[in-house]
């Protein structure tokens, strides 16, 4: 995630595309009549708003597209107002629309080729955002992987370990995960056979309508077993997934999770997730596109 200045304002908006007739793709551009600017849709986080709800949320305010976010564009940051200003950007796929009414913020949309979009923004840096999103590969699967919520201490449980449950603190934070994933609109939930990785992913089934699909392969190492070979089952549970265009959810573990990253971008970066935390996935066919931290 970006860093806060003291002091600073936080938005968050998107490059919505949809096909057009050519086989291309078009991209939506918002008239501002305060401003009388042409930009990219976006606003301001509520309180204690995530950046990629509130960039969900403020392009389907601004043009009344409803989308779904996939790869993380360029983070632009400039001055407003006197104030340090951060704006998040995602890509989104447009899958639906209403009936778009001017209004005082916003007067007019338009659907745009990028080159032509390049031109009409008013800010270079939204030039920038536009050009980064035409130069990503065509997306063809999003999955959010996460790692299950907090379960007390492994020490003080008297149980077997794989019957652990939530605590309240990761109740909390699997109902904080709910309308995060539910952005990719997942057609499939599959969690670690452990009780806390299937507790997290309860209020998100709940929410969609889906069942929680346990599977072994995203589990932690087993006596016998090294983090090697789960990581590498894991990584060919999500490839699978992606493969076949399917948007997906994934629960797993804290041992298992840097592993599979590790192994999906090619890099030893520090891919550690935190309890309740996760990742926004971007495939191309079964090349990881972006790794976005949520």
């Amino acid at each position: 995630m970006v860093d806060e200045e003291p002091g600073g304002i936080r938005a968050a908006g998107g490059v919505a595309w949809r096909p057009d007739a050519g086989g291309g793709v078009e991209v939506c551009l918002v008239h501002r009549p305060r401003y009388g600017d042409w930009s990219l849709p976006k606003g301001k986080l509520e309180q204690g708003e995530h950046p990629l709800l509130a960039a969900v949320r403020e392009v389907a305010e601004e043009s009344d597209v409803r989308a779904v976010p996939q790869v993380r564009l360029p983070t632009v940051r400039y001055r407003s107002e006197g104030r340090p200003k951060t704006v998040d950007y995602w890509s989104m796929r447009a899958v639906g629309a209403g009936g778009f009414q001017p209004g005082t913020e916003v007067d007019e949309v338009r659907w745009l080729a990028v080159e032509e979009a390049v031109r009409l923004v008013s800010y270079p840096h939204d030039a920038q955002v536009l050009a980064a999103f035409a130069a990503l590969p065509p997306v063809t699967a999003t999955i959010v992987l996460v790692r299950h919520g907090h379960a007390g201490k492994r020490a003080t449980w008297s149980g077997p370990d794989d019957s652990r449950p939530l605590d309240t603190e990761g109740w909390a934070q699997a109902e904080a995960l709910a309308p995060l994933v539910a952005l990719v609109r997942p057609t499939r939930l599959l969690s670690a056979s452990v009780r806390r990785c299937v507790q997290t992913l309860d209020p998100a089934a709940a929410r969609l309508d889906l069942p929680i699909e346990v599977c072994g392969d995203l589990d932690e190492p087993r006596p016998g077993q090294q983090r090697e070979e789960c990581a590498l089952a894991a990584a060919g549970r999500l490839v699978s997934l992606a493969t076949a265009g399917t948007p997906a959810v994934v629960c797993s573990q804290g041992k298992v999770i840097p592993g599979v990253l590790a192994r999906l971008t090619g890099r030893a970066d520090d891919f550690t997730t935190a309890k309740g935390g996760g990742w926004l996935l971007a495939f191309a066919a079964d090349r990881l596109l972006g790794a976005d931290r949520l």
